[in-house]
């Protein structure tokens, strides 16, 4: 019967009752009777039990006690420039041969290379729990991105635009294309562990294009369409979308062809008391609020649900947009997320 917290006992004490259980096991007795005689478990003697079978005598040694090695060998202005490494370069940038993504293996390299410090992998990960980072999908960015320019534009040419509407008492809007595929996946099922679980779906592929325009209100519009993104399809878009709103529209899009266009170029000219247009910097879809309504589009209207054919694939967006239409809260959602905060008032 158990007398005492095994747990509470010294190192040195934990080490002489496993030793003694393994022994009594050995001479004869079973585990059962050997835990009741020294006053612990049964799972406790026979995983004492599995631990000597695969490392002998030495695997029941008493282990130091204390943080595990790794965590404090690290001064803090190391673990500063660790974190700042992972935070704003990839390894390859700092010419860690192998290594695409930050995983705990290139953590361990960096820090053996600037610290000339060796520690394992558990340790590693450790230490990146105590600083705050943990795997996440990264997302994709151009090599060509100009971050200047990026700045530059959230801190001096966006708020000048917004100053400008605010006199000429312009409505703000951001606009961009998509296309969906009938084949396009998200989300998650639950099946056993090693078969996948399938999906039904039809076996051919067919898709729809969608452009939409968005402000920080709440406003939504949108138009399907067939085929290419031309400059007509464009000018029918920014008709449209002047007429709803019944002021002028500045309206901000990204550096596409299409959208500088000779055709468009002179269309906006002429209709310059409707719209004018405002172009983003190039490389950068991630300051445009407008990119996360295609990403819910893509996941809850293509994604969670399968459509038979293309007319079905159009009514399954027009549906799940024009509801987005009665719930401005959710298009004013958009504009919470963190690269494009700038873009909420």
């Amino acid at each position: 019967m158990k007398t005492t917290d095994f747990r509470s006992l010294p190192p040195a004490a934990q080490e002489d009752i496993r030793r003694k259980a393994v022994k009594a096991v050995l001479g004869g007795l079973s585990q059962g009777a050997a835990a009741t005689l020294l006053g612990v478990s049964r799972q406790a003697v026979c995983g004492w039990m599995a631990v000597y079978a695969e490392g002998g005598e030495k695997a029941l040694a008493a282990k130091p006690r204390g943080a595990p090695k790794g965590l404090g060998v690290l001064k803090p202005w190391q673990c500063a420039q660790i974190v700042r490494a992972i935070t704003d370069r990839c390894p390859e940038q700092l010419k860690l041969p192998g290594f695409w993504l930050w995983t705990r293996d290139a953590v361990r390299e960096l820090i053996q290379r600037r610290f000339d410090v060796k520690i394992s992998l558990s340790a590693t990960g450790r230490l990146l729990r105590r600083w705050g980072l943990t795997p996440q999908k990264p997302a994709r960015r151009a090599y060509q991105r100009d971050e200047k320019a990026c700045r530059q534009w959230m801190e001096k040419e966006y708020p000048a635009i917004r100053e400008e509407a605010k006199r000429e008492k312009a409505r703000i809007m951001w606009a961009d294309e998509c296309g969906f595929r009938s084949d396009h996946q998200a989300g998650t099922s639950y099946g056993r562990k090693g078969q996948t679980p399938v999906i039904p779906g039809p076996g051919s592929r067919f898709s729809c294009n969608m452009i939409s325009a968005i402000d920080n209100t709440g406003h939504l519009a949108f138009k399907m369409f067939e085929g290419k993104f031309t400059s007509k399809v464009f000018i029918d878009f920014m008709r449209r979308l002047a007429r709803q709103a019944r002021q002028k529209v500045f309206l901000i899009v990204d550096n596409l062809s299409v959208h500088k266009s000779e055709e468009v170029s002179k269309w906006v000219a002429k209709h310059s008391k409707d719209i004018r247009l405002f172009f983003l910097p190039k490389y950068s879809p991630d300051l445009n609020p407008d990119e996360f309504l295609n990403n819910d589009v893509k996941t809850d209207a293509v994604g969670r649900r399968r459509a038979r054919d293309k007319a079905e694939l159009k009514s399954n967006i027009s549906s799940y947009l024009r509801s987005t239409q009665r719930q401005p809260e959710i298009v004013k959602r958009l504009f919470q997320e963190r690269h494009v905060q700038y873009a909420a008032v």
